[in-house]
């Protein structure tokens, strides 16, 4: 066995596995594999080889005829299902230990997304699995794969579209961006289902999609001879840009309400924390503002204070000598001593 290195890990070594002996990771996050592209790196396997390992666990299991050896893949499914395309009898590999069902599905997850290889639902779903087989919390999920908790948490309110939206978002017909005012809908489904169609049939951007969607849900909200003044409106915008999900604010006279949808308690403490950073971000600049609004006025009598007690000196004693030549006239001499 190779000895450990200076960072107590052992050296990969690569071995040459045949192709039949590796079998797919139960726990590989992705479904969905774009034929075109595995057909375009088949035929550079064809041409160059396999230009980067896989890495397998080595499994052993009791047959009728002795011991049967099998490689359960962790990473490289595109590239095994590339070389089988190919035509390819053996591949290289790096041969990791089997360190258990969690393990093998956190590095599934982490080399396809340093790929880039899932879509938004392969990846919404995985992080579903990790939460709901090991009982991670959001932000541990995050830690992992060195992201943020809202990036996690909104990745898997995308499980909320119908099956129909989640399809087309995982075939590319609509972007991750376009799921955010499908959401909002959510429990508007007729809606939901007409702005859908839309944003595919007449390739709405995602700006455009956000407006439609924020003046259903203000028609559905509010009764139509009490919809909100234009002002009030563009402050539920304005709010709903800031904090990431609808805003509807209910006046009485001078009185009123203000309703903040989230989706889970983690979307809700996420939506605490940030309202807490804006509200100390808007005290910090208030303080500054009051600083900024005093603090030339002192400094201007400061700077008036010590003009005139060097003008009293000069005309008390006017043979004192200066460091430098005086000044022609008191007005300018007033310009070099302000502050």
């Amino acid at each position: 066995m190779p000895a450990d290195n200076n960072n107590h890990q052992k050296p990969q070594s690569i071995f040459w596995i045949e192709v039949d002996k590796i079998i797919p990771n139960s726990e590989q996050p992705r479904e969905y594999f774009d034929q075109t592209a595995l057909s375009g790196l088949a035929e550079s396997i064809r041409q160059y080889g396999v230009l980067q390992p896989l890495v397998v666990v080595r499994k052993e299991k009791e047959v009728p005829t002795g011991t049967l050896v099998e490689y359960e893949l962790i990473a490289g499914e595109r590239r095994l299902r590339a070389s089988k395309i190919a035509g390819l009898s053996q591949i290289p590999v790096i041969i990791r230990e089997d360190e258990g069902e969690k393990v093998r599905l956190e590095l599934a997850i982490i080399e396809n997304l340093q790929r880039e290889d899932l879509n938004p639902i392969e990846k919404a779903k995985a992080f579903k699995r990790l939460i709901e087989s090991f009982k991670l919390k959001h932000h541990e999920v995050a830690s992992k794969l060195g992201k943020s908790r809202e990036f996690v948490t909104n990745s898997l309110r995308i499980l909320g579209l119908p099956e129909e939206m989640q399809k087309g978002l995982s075939m590319g017909m609509i972007n991750e961006g376009h799921t955010r005012p499908l959401l909002m809908l959510v429990n508007k489904p007729e809606e939901q289902l007409n702005l859908y169609q839309e944003i595919i049939y007449r390739k709405m951007s995602v700006r455009e999609a956000e407006r439609i969607s924020r003046r259903i849900a203000y028609e559905r909200a509010y009764k139509k001879e009490n919809l909100p003044d234009p002002e009030t409106r563009v402050l539920e915008e304005k709010l709903s840009d800031r904090l990431g999900t609808r805003v509807q604010i209910e006046k009485t006279g001078k009185k009123g309400r203000i309703y903040i949808d989230f989706f889970s308690e983690e979307e809700l403490r996420a939506l605490l924390d940030k309202i807490n950073e804006e509200a100390a971000e808007a005290e910090a600049i208030a303080e500054s503002e009051a600083f900024s609004s005093v603090a030339p006025v002192a400094v201007n009598e400061l700077a008036e204070e010590l003009t005139g007690e060097l003008e009293k000196t000069l005309i008390e004693n006017p043979t004192t000598p200066l460091e430098s030549e005086p000044p022609e006239d008191e007005d300018e001499l007033a310009r070099n001593f302000t502050i």
